[in-house]
């Protein structure tokens, strides 16, 4: 039986080196240094390793686009670094004249994901906030870059996590975070069905922005974007659970009001105009002046389907235009 040395054991650096004549495991995952089989004693063959501070996590995580063009598709932030901007050589490129070439870049690093403004021209933001620095990304959190919005998703199942997204943006607008057009026809149809069967009342609001295309050309269509959300984060805390409110398209919103009567519907409709006419629009130290006109509908006989409500809704929503805007038809 051979001879075997006790084995030495010693810390430089915060990396442990272990001297083992047999090839066996490392303690605590490091390998051991071994002693070569028919070489000297004195012989010691020493492999180098890491400390174990950098090694990365592979922390899974990725962006997924839920406003903004290729709306669903998700990158992956499997490599150390990211780039995102407006350069070919950026491995999420978004084509937009609101980005910079080289506008963010997001780290996957052993302490979590990262991502910091590389002094863009308008900024980069996450849940609505500047980013100054560094800032650590958190699963759920909204990167707005240009016109553009990435959800951040990271865990142990981010397929799961991502198909779940996928559905979500079949259902909400990913600008204003409220339901979309399709989610809303489809509610529409269901709420007239159930109206008409319980014999209960149902009003329509429809309202959109007046002379919006102002705000996008005298502050930018990031000016725009950011009233959109700022206008719709501000009424959808004051509905009811079963109210169904919508972006139905560009400026436009819809109201859906279960078992609510016309004089109900109207005053609803009055306290949104009030709040958004005394409500602060600011953006890039602007601040713009906003309104809305609004018509309102409640479903009769005469209608035939959801199409009919809707109609009415709108006819009024075009004579509180033509009657000067930022008011109230029903």
């Amino acid at each position: 039986m051979g001879f075997h040395p006790p084995l030495s054991l010693w810390e430089r650096d915060g990396v442990r080196v272990g001297l083992n004549p047999q090839r066996a495991t490392g303690f605590q995952g490091f390998p051991s240094a071994t002693v070569a089989d028919g070489m000297a004693q004195n012989e010691t063959v020493v492999t180098v390793i890491s400390k174990i501070s950098e090694r990365p996590l592979n922390l899974e995580a990725a962006l997924v686009v839920i406003y903004g063009l290729e709306l669903g598709r998700k990158y992956d932030l499997a490599q150390e670094e990211t780039l995102i901007g407006r350069s070919s050589k950026a491995e999420i490129q978004v084509d937009q004249e609101s980005i910079s070439r080289n506008h963010a870049s997001v780290s996957n690093t052993s302490r979590g994901v990262f991502i910091k403004d590389l002094e863009s021209t308008n900024g980069t933001f996450v849940n609505d906030e500047a980013v100054e620095g560094e800032v650590q990304l958190r699963n759920g959190d909204l990167v707005k870059i240009g016109r553009t919005i990435f959800k951040f998703i990271a865990g142990g199942n981010i397929e799961a996590a991502y198909h779940d997204e996928i559905y979500r943006l079949t259902t909400m607008d990913g600008l204003t975070q409220i339901y979309n057009r399709r989610y809303f026809e489809e509610a529409l149809e269901r709420e007239v069905s159930r109206s008409r069967r319980y014999e209960r009342s149902l009003s329509l609001v429809m309202f959109d922005v007046d002379h919006f295309k102002q705000v996008n050309d005298r502050y930018g269509h990031l000016a725009g974007d950011h009233v959109l959300k700022q206008l719709a984060s501000t009424l959808k805390t004051k509905l009811r659970r079963e109210d169904v409110f919508a972006r139905y398209g560009g400026e436009e919103f819809g109201l859906l009001l279960p078992e609510v009567d016309p004089e109900g519907a109207r005053r609803l409709a009055e306290k949104v105009r009030r709040l958004v006419e005394k409500q602060h629009f600011e953006f890039d130290k602007n601040v713009i002046p906003v309104t809305v006109s609004l018509g309102v509908a409640m479903l009769e006989p005469e209608h035939r389907d959801s199409l009919g409500l809707k109609r009415a809704a709108d006819g009024k929503l075009y004579e509180a235009k033509a009657a000067g805007r930022n008011r109230v038809c029903s």
